[in-house]
């Protein structure tokens, strides 16, 4: 059950962007809500283009305008400021995570500057790949007022395995709670493998084999998770696509206007991620829909 919201904040309207969905699933789930902000060691002056919050007195003033302006119907809600700097941010929300308890972390996708993503990944995948908290990410807006959130369409990848249908349970407790669809999606990827590759080179057509086979059991398993769903009484329907997973799953979520994706995953970040070629990053990259991550 989720019953409360962890929301790492900076002060600058960009992270704001993850107000709405966190106060949609507040209201909605008649979840609690902890504010936090984190100052830092040697905090830039500047960040996102706006002033850094560096003093507790400040941040402490800017959580609770924050509460009056998205939370002010909703009694159950706490405002903290880390008073002692902390050197790593994502750390920092990690530890908190284990102190405080949430059942899902909501903040923006937005991080550090290029190079450093590159190694470590943004913040949000740091915090994936140190906690094991699920975590519900908001892509930023190009600019203006955070837009509004209504959950009826989730989109739920899976590929047959039992170790990434982790976002299942998830996935079915936000649709009852909310009064959402759930689409199933599965991606029967080309054969790029080593093992399809060799099988073309020695036997043609194999590779053709192996994919018909990897089609007909992810259909299977499809339909056994579509018939428990609906069983349940959850308005379900499933789909299988041929291509690359990740960019099929994003095609599928602006394509059916999913208004979020949620996949299990195991957090690699940063150049693992890239080297692992992970389909969380690549879709976390390429998706304008918000994410919700479940560590595995």
């Amino acid at each position: 059950m989720i019953q409360h919201l962890l929301v790492p904040l900076d002060g600058t309207a960009m992270a704001e962007t993850a107000l709405p969905v966190a106060a949609y699933l507040a209201r909605t789930l008649q979840a609690r809500i902890t504010l936090i902000h984190l100052l830092e060691v040697d905090a830039p002056s500047m960040v996102h283009g706006e002033a850094h919050l560096a003093q507790p007195a400040e941040a402490e003033t800017y959580l609770q305008g924050v509460r009056e302006r998205y939370f002010s119907d909703l009694p159950d809600l706490a405002c903290h400021v880390h008073g002692t700097p902390v050197g790593d941010v994502a750390e920092g929300i990690v530890a908190h995570e284990e102190e405080l308890h949430p059942d899902l972390i909501v903040m923006c996708n937005h991080g550090p500057d290029r190079l450093t993503r590159l190694m470590r990944g943004n913040l949000a995948q740091q915090v994936i790949t140190l906690g094991q908290t699920p975590l519900l990410l908001v892509r930023p807006n190009a600019g203006g007022a955070p837009a509004s959130f209504a959950l009826n369409r989730l989109l739920l990848p899976l590929d047959g395995t039992e170790r990434h249908a982790g976002g299942l349970d998830p996935a079915r407790e936000l649709a009852q709670g909310c009064g959402a669809m759930v689409h199933l999606l599965g991606v029967v990827p080309p054969p790029s493998t080593a093992r399809g590759t060799a099988l073309a080179r020695f036997m043609p057509g194999a590779t053709r084999t192996l994919s018909a086979l990897d089609a007909v059991n992810l259909e299977d398993y499809l339909q056994q998770v579509l018939t428990r769903l609906k069983k349940e009484g959850l308005d379900a329907k499933g789909e299988l696509r041929y291509g690359h997973t990740a960019k099929m799953i994003v095609a599928t979520a602006a394509r059916s206007h999913a208004d979020l994706i949620v996949m299990a995953t195991h957090g690699r970040a940063g150049s693992e991620a890239f080297w692992s070629n992970s389909v969380t990053a690549a879709v976390l990259s390429k998706t304008t829909t918000p994410l919700l991550l479940i560590p595995v």
